[in-house]
């Protein structure tokens, strides 16, 4: 009898993991993670109270259970992703939740002057649940990236009416701490801009393929560098209107910020021409000196930006306090649960890095932003690794969204830019923000699946009946 020898190479298909251990290590790197996320809040627990309680046990079994979880579904539905995306997730958002209960305890024993008796650290975990229902959903129902872009139009719109939905409501519904961003119900408050984020990330990916041409053909040679012609700038231009429309709207300096700075950076990776940086950066430059005379919200935040002491009596107090925060933590850090992290104003949301900056130091804010530098690196790996196009786009996409919202979070807590308003994804407290961000990393495991699963071929010379068959589309 005669048979065939079968070999594995990367691509699509079936059948045998060339790296069988990658889930073992996804398990063991969780239990890491539950390991340190656990540890810490015991240090937290004993340094506020002098005692351990049961809310200790209650979020660990929690964190198992839901991680548990997610390493199921991506077992069952991804078993080839990266094993290293979802361990420092877990991290990233055990961390997260550390520092809220720590929070929660301070304001609790009255650390800023005042005693309230808030819990997000409850409301963290439900939506850290949320989140991961998210994750395991997307990878049940979405079996083929692919199948995103067959709908990109109607992905896009959705992202735009997302956008601007909270801009057309009247304040009472969409307004919170000055921002028209939100959309309250009596029972929660979402922030829709996190969702068209993704959303409009899909399209832009889809239509940058397939009008490829339309943004790599070359114009006038100026200084050396190929710049695109005027007539090809028209996609380019819409972004830019949107987001000072947003800007001008919504009273939102992050969201603006983020969506341009994507689509320029998967512009760039797209075509490779320096050229379309080069006029997106002057349109950021038109259009920063335009909303500055335009919107007198945006010269607000640029004089706190740049004298917050002047103004620490009122709206220069946050930024100020946060500087204090990060000048105390120093190198190494008060301890968890030693410092005053409650000083700052929404320390929870838009300043969780000074809280992390003020207990862990310089030392543990590096560890944390390392953590996030293995998470950016490893999406742009998928991107390398994966062969569609699209595939290649979206996690490129995605990777650089992370990375530009972490420029911007810590440029504006540690005074390199003016404050945004935008939360650390994973750590801060927030529910739009956490199912958002799962989402993103289901996005990110079911490309990298794509791209590491082996692909069956056979050695020439294998008999006709054991030859794989194949579909050919006519063209």
């Amino acid at each position: 009898m005669t048979s065939a020898t079968a070999t594995n190479t990367p691509g699509s298909g079936l059948a045998l993991d060339p790296n069988r251990g990658s889930r073992s290590r996804e398990l063991v790197l969780l239990g890491a993670a539950t390991v340190i996320t656990g540890a810490s809040l015991a240090i937290v627990e004993w340094a506020q109270k002098q005692t351990i309680s049961w809310d200790l046990a209650k979020y660990v079994v929690a964190f198992v259970v839901l991680y548990a979880a997610a390493h199921v579904a991506v077992r069952r539905f991804a078993p080839y992703a990266d094993p290293l995306i979802l361990p420092v997730v877990a991290l990233l958002n055990g961390l997260g939740l550390v520092l809220i209960h720590r929070l929660d305890l301070g304001r609790a024993h009255g650390e800023n002057g005042r005693i309230q008796e808030i819990n997000e650290a409850n409301q963290q975990i439900l939506w850290t649940l949320m989140g991961v229902a998210v994750l395991v959903a997307i990878l049940a129902l979405l079996r083929d990236h692919r199948t995103l872009a067959k709908y990109a139009y109607t992905i896009g719109l959705v992202g735009l009416i997302l956008l601007a939905l909270p801009a057309l409501l009247p304040a009472s519904l969409s307004e919170i701490n000055g921002s028209k961003n939100w959309i309250k119900t009596p029972l929660f408050s979402i922030q829709p801009s996190e969702i068209s984020k993704i959303l409009l990330i899909i399209f832009t990916a889809a239509f940058l393929v397939s009008k490829r041409d339309l943004f790599t053909t070359a114009g006038r040679r100026v200084l050396g560098i190929d710049l695109p012609r005027p007539r090809d700038l028209a996609p380019l231009l819409l972004v830019w209107i949107v987001a000072l429309a947003v800007l001008g709207y919504a009273n939102d300096l992050g969201t603006p910020l983020l969506i341009f700075f994507t689509v320029l950076a998967m512009v760039y990776i797209a075509t490779e021409r320096v050229g379309w940086v080069v006029v997106g950066l002057a349109l950021a430059v038109v259009g920063a000196v335009a909303a500055y005379f335009l919107f007198s919200h945006l010269r607000v935040r640029v004089e706190v930006w740049l004298h917050p002491f002047d103004h620490y009596e009122d709206i220069g107090f946050q930024p100020a306090q946060s500087l204090f925060s990060l000048a105390t933590g120093g190198l190494a850090g008060t301890g968890l649960g030693s410092g005053r992290p409650t000083m700052v104003p929404f320390a929870s949301t838009d300043f969780i890095i000074s809280a992390i900056g003020e207990e862990l130091g310089l030392i543990g804010l590096a560890a944390v932003l390392m953590l996030f530098l293995i998470l950016i690196f490893r999406a742009f790996r998928i991107s390398l690794t994966v062969r569609d196009s699209f595939g290649k786009l979206l996690a490129a996409g995605l990777a650089s969204t992370v990375a530009i919202q972490l420029f911007v979070v810590v440029g504006g807590v540690t005074k390199l830019i003016p404050l945004t308003g935008l939360t650390t994804p994973f750590v801060s407290y927030g529910g739009s923000s956490l199912l958002t961000n799962y989402a993103l990393i289901a996005l990110l495991l079911r490309i990298s699946n794509a791209a590491r699963e082996p692909k069956v071929t056979r050695k020439p010379g294998a008999p006709v009946p054991d030859r794989p068959t194949e579909i050919v589309k006519r063209v």
